[in-house]
């Protein structure tokens, strides 16, 4: 693997989290003028619309298998992107991104469970570090939790569902082809809970047309592109480390443009969670650098 270009695919991941990162506070401003699944069903149409254009011959000869594994994917991140955005309209941008963020987390945890495995000493510490920090930057004075915290909470569970999902679908699968279906299937169940939940309004706000279109092709579709192209360069560990950068980057946002404000306690909190997700992360990497070396003798 060439050092030039997993440098190069670093900072075009760095680039993807921090879009994914800034674009807490576009959309919570957009909610103000949009109900959350007409937001994320156009989103997401604009963004299958976008990559069907530029990988519609990988449509043509789909097979069933890859049609299912599309659709079960796609409910997971319907499931993600419904809990974080409905979330936003009740909490702060930055607390999303660092709870979106115990994503990273719970990955190893739910795989250990699904494997029947006892989490090994790294990533049980990984997960108390994140509960502890969690803990910090959500719960009140009062120790009550916002509503909009544990929606996006949720929303974490439901990307850890979805990174397991890919991991275990795409080796089998065309990558781009499974990206737009799952993108279609986002769109297609926003849409229709929007019809029935929500009211279309009569006319879009400028944070609206900001939000549909900062989200919809740099945000998902571009993102997914990007992601899918230069991830073969560097190593999935180093790729979660990175994405880390995340909530970090929608704090800063939060705190930049939205004038959103974190206690002595909340910022100790954020902490604990990026450390718990670098205790787990790195432990991977480890494991990967002591395996290569047992190969070499």
């Amino acid at each position: 693997m060439s050092k030039l270009k997993q440098i190069k695919a670093d900072l075009a991941l760095l680039a993807v989290a921090f879009v994914w990162g800034i674009t807490f506070v576009v959309v919570q401003d957009a909610l103000s003028g949009i109900g959350p699944y007409y937001f994320i069903g156009i989103r997401f149409a604009i963004a299958f619309l976008f990559l069907g254009l530029i990988y519609w011959r990988r449509l043509l000869n789909l097979s069933p298998g890859a049609i299912k594994a599309g659709i079960i994917i796609g409910i997971f991140l319907f499931a993600g992107y419904a809990f974080q955005t409905v979330g936003l309209k009740y909490t702060t941008a930055s607390n999303a991104g660092f709870i979106t963020g115990l994503a990273v987390i719970l990955v190893p945890l739910f795989s250990a469970i699904v494997s029947r495995k006892i989490p090994g000493p790294a990533v049980a510490a990984g997960v108390i570090s994140a509960t502890l920090g969690l803990a910090l930057l959500s719960l009140g004075d009062n120790l009550s939790l916002n509503f909009g915290d544990i929606l996006v909470f949720f929303c974490a569970i439901s990307f850890a569902g979805h990174i397991i999902l890919v991991g275990k679908y795409a080796p089998s699968y065309d990558p781009a082809a499974l990206a737009i279906l799952q993108i279609g299937v986002v769109a297609i169940i926003s849409l229709a809970c929007g019809a029935a939940l929500e009211t279309m309004p009569e006319q879009f706000t400028r944070p609206v047309w900001i939000g549909i279109f900062s989200t919809a092709i740099p945000a998902t579709a571009l993102a997914f592109l990007i992601q899918n192209s230069v991830q073969r360069y560097t190593t999935p560990t180093h790729t979660a480390i990175i994405f880390i950068m995340e909530p970090v980057f929608a704090a800063g946002a939060g705190w930049l443009l939205a004038g959103e404000i974190l206690t002595a306690r909340q910022w100790l909190g954020c902490l604990l969670i990026l450390l718990g997700m670098l205790i787990s992360e790195l432990k991977g990497l480890l494991n990967i650098k002591a395996f290569k070396k047992t190969e070499t003798g």
